[in-house]
């Protein structure tokens, strides 16, 4: 996990700053069963990022389309990063806010099957998944279980159109 990369005791400040999100990853998977994923920082709970992902990127072609622009701080807004003045602006419409915005190259992540993809060791809480099941895509939301000494779990997403 991320706190292995601090040196000496960590303090309550640097705790709270490794464990604010609730990180997540947002996968899509291939014909070869491989998972093409980006990572997603904020609110990334089934309630949330599960709920806006089967409102608002509910097609392959949507998926693929917001995997495609890379790792981002969130999937559904319409802020933007701060600017100079510390500012945070608003967008036109809402839509991802990826860390290529503020310069940052963080390409998807492929990983050649599910198992790899849902890696306990990485850190996220939930990982997200667009895959055929019985024969039609959707979305599979996989509460990790980081904090307890679980095995990684299929969790339901809460019903429901997420429209901000």
């Amino acid at each position: 996990m991320y706190i292995k990369g601090v040196e000496g005791t960590p303090t309550t400040l640097t705790l709270n700053s490794l464990t604010m999100g609730t990180r997540a990853r947002i996968g899509l998977q291939l014909s070869d069963d491989s998972i093409l994923s980006v990572y997603h920082h904020w609110d990334g709970y089934p309630s949330w990022l599960g709920r806006a992902l089967e409102s608002h990127y509910n097609t392959k072609e949507k998926v693929a389309e917001l995997i495609d622009g890379g790792d981002m701080s969130c999937a559904w807004t319409d802020d933007s990063f701060r600017n100079s003045d510390g500012k945070i602006e608003k967008k036109s419409e809402y839509g991802p806010q990826y860390y290529s915005e503020r310069g940052e190259d963080c390409p998807p992540r492929l990983d050649p099957t599910l198992a790899s993809y849902a890696n306990k060791e990485r850190g996220e809480e939930y990982h997200y998944v667009y895959r055929k099941v019985a024969g039609e895509y959707t979305w599979v939301c996989i509460d990790m279980n980081s904090f307890e000494d679980k095995d990684p779990e299929t969790v339901s997403i809460p019903s429901g159109y997420l429209q901000c």
